[in-house]
């Protein structure tokens, strides 16, 4: 019996809830006449949690970077909630990324690397076929070296995202934790980020990504479009 696979939600929800409506909320909403500072980043940054849980009980998969994503909105919110310096805030922004990036050279050395989690999987490429490929070719001993290079390139990408996030709080949030002025720097930091650090860190995302597919071909003899999993109808 064929079994029904539940995807991950779209772009488009992922932007909503996790970019649009806290900004709106937080640029918009989080005036004295409004919601109010406090209730403002509390009712924001629950947008991001309950979208994480429902997608987790939708897709019943809770992977790290989702976990972290959520780790990152609770830390923001203890901060906001506590009115600590914000400083803090800009620590934060670069925590996150940065523990990604070490944990992606750290995992080379387990049994579980994180490549293999992001991009080298079996929803993402067709391992099976790969690994037949090299085997055949003689260089399946090969493939961990290459695997090394690529995670070395991907923990890149996520150190440059946490010196990004530093540098973009340390210039936008600059007023205390608990007021209006802070709700809308936060929002507006939000909703840079996107165009400021994730579309850098995803061109390096994909410069990993196209290493590891262009280094495969040349030890395989596949074709690129060889390594990815048939559609099946």
């Amino acid at each position: 019996m064929a079994q029904k696979q539940n995807k991950p939600t779209g772009v488009f929800s992922q932007l909503l809830f996790n970019i649009i409506i806290p900004v709106v909320i937080l640029t918009r909403f989080s005036g004295e006449m409004h919601l109010g500072p406090t209730l403002g980043v509390i009712v924001a940054l629950a947008f991001p949690i309950l979208f994480g849980c429902w997608e987790l009980k939708k897709t019943g998969k809770f992977s790290f970077l989702s976990g972290l994503g959520i780790v990152s909105v609770l830390l923001t919110g203890g901060i906001s909630l506590l009115e600590l310096d914000v400083k803090y805030i800009a620590i934060k922004e670069a925590l996150i990324p940065g523990l990604i990036g070490t944990a992606i050279i750290v995992s080379q050395y387990t049994k579980y690397p994180l490549l293999k989690t992001l991009l080298f999987n079996p929803n993402t490429m067709d391992i099976d076929r790969i690994e037949q490929a090299l085997e055949a070719k003689g260089n399946l001993n090969k493939l961990p070296k290459v695997q090394i290079v690529a995670s070395n390139i991907l923990a890149g990408s996520f150190f440059l995202s946490s010196v990004l996030n530093y540098v973009l709080a340390k210039i936008i949030v600059v007023s205390p934790a608990g007021t209006e002025a802070y709700n809308n720097e936060l929002g507006r930091m939000t909703a840079l980020s996107y165009p400021i650090i994730a579309v850098p860190t995803m061109i390096v995302f994909f410069i990993a990504f196209y290493y590891l597919l262009n280094s495969i071909k040349k030890l395989s003899g596949l074709k690129i479009e060889e390594m990815f999993p048939e559609s099946g109808g």
